[in-house]
């Protein structure tokens, strides 16, 4: 069956259509693309993808099936999945479904078929834009695909829902440090990053009271990923200024590294097309070295509004020198805009949990060698 993606500057790709039924009305999202080879499983889980629809560069997805062992998260994060071929009979021991098996059961429309690597070109001239995927592209409403904003789609992400202050907690036996963390949208794979290391995780709903944060005496806390444009989430920005005082070490990850920047006075900017996929380099300013990192951003923190005498820039992105980390001088805290839980991805920069192991060693001991 044909299925198409109309973009809201009226370019049409007519492809097939696999994964879930289209609604009538279609599905209206922002469109974005990853250059990631594998990880498809982890990019559909992610939900830091809310309110989007993914475009794979890679031409061929869905060859080592699907196994719910490596998901990302217990939904999936994208409106919708755009590839240019998809594998109906994967080879893998592990694979449980096929990846067209896994759309129908999220309820994720795919469409397939499409020059995507022409579409992407599209998307880097002219920037990120909206679009629709449809089966009835005669009936599609231009204006309303063009007034669509994600930020009204992550308010409905449940994951962001004012419920229960404690989602889940993760502990080894061994357990060293007890770590809050903040779920704005968190991959999994933060959570057992840390359970390695002997922490105990307890995971908060992102609007938890600062004063309830302090009450469970975590050692540190953790910034997670998460959907959006970060200027909008203002409660929690407050929330983490007033955290930021108890001298508690932080760290922040993606969204949270764009928090953690706000709540410090510094400001955001979005890309014109963000950086997505599990090949981006990033450069440490303290050793030169230069990391591959997997990455999912559409915004970055404005290096302009960086007060040096607050903040040091830790990591630049090399292709367009856009901040990718900070180092805080007056508090116990850092952040990055990549994925150093990299899962699917590079692992170069798994030390960076390592580096806030050793921050909440030292307000423990109060050694500041260690």
């Amino acid at each position: 069956m044909k299925r198409y993606l109309v973009l809201e500057n009226g370019q049409k790709y007519e492809g097939f259509a696999f994964g879930a039924d289209c609604p009538a009305d279609g599905v209206i999202c922002e469109i974005v693309f990853t250059t990631a080879m594998v990880g498809f499983l982890e990019t559909l889980t992610d939900k830091s993808y809310y309110g989007q629809a993914v475009i794979q560069t890679f031409p061929l997805i869905g060859n080592y099936g699907i196994n719910l062992e490596d998901a990302e998260s217990e939904r999936t994060g994208c409106s919708a999945y755009i590839v240019r071929e998809y594998c109906e009979h994967p080879s893998n021991f592990r694979s449980k479904m096929t990846l067209d098996e896994f759309l129908k059961k999220n309820n994720v429309p795919g469409l397939y078929g499409i020059d995507t690597r022409a579409l992407t070109k599209t998307l880097c001239k002219v920037g990120t834009m909206n679009g629709i995927i449809t089966d009835n592209p005669d009936t599609i409403d231009m204006a309303k695909i063009k007034s669509y904003c994600v930020k009204d789609a992550v308010k409905n992400m449940t994951s962001l829902d004012r419920g229960d202050v404690v989602t889940t907690t993760a502990e080894n036996a061994d357990s060293t440090y007890h770590v809050a963390l903040m779920d704005f949208g968190v991959k999994e794979n933060i959570v057992r990053s840390l359970v390695n290391r002997n922490c105990r995780v307890t995971v908060l709903n992102a609007y938890t009271d600062p004063k309830d944060v302090l009450a469970i005496k975590p050692d540190g806390i953790m910034l997670s990923n998460g959907p959006g444009d970060p200027k909008e989430n203002t409660q929690i920005i407050a929330n983490i200024a007033e955290l930021l005082k108890s001298k508690t070490p932080v760290m922040g990850i993606c969204l949270g590294h764009q928090l953690l920047a706000l709540a410090n006075g510094f400001d955001t900017e979005k890309l014109k097309f963000g950086h997505r996929g599990a090949n981006q380099p990033v450069k440490d300013l303290e050793t030169t070295k230069v990391y591959i990192s997997t990455q999912n951003h559409g915004y970055a923190v404005k290096t302009q509004s960086i007060d040096p005498q607050v903040a040091d820039t830790l990591f630049i992105n090399v292709n367009d020198n856009s901040n990718e980390g900070l180092a805080y001088k007056k508090i116990p805290a850092f952040s990055v805009q990549f994925h150093p839980e990299a899962c699917a991805g590079p692992k170069d920069t798994n030390y960076l949990f390592d580096r806030f192991i050793d921050l909440m060693k030292t307000a423990k001991t109060g050694d500041n060698n260690a």
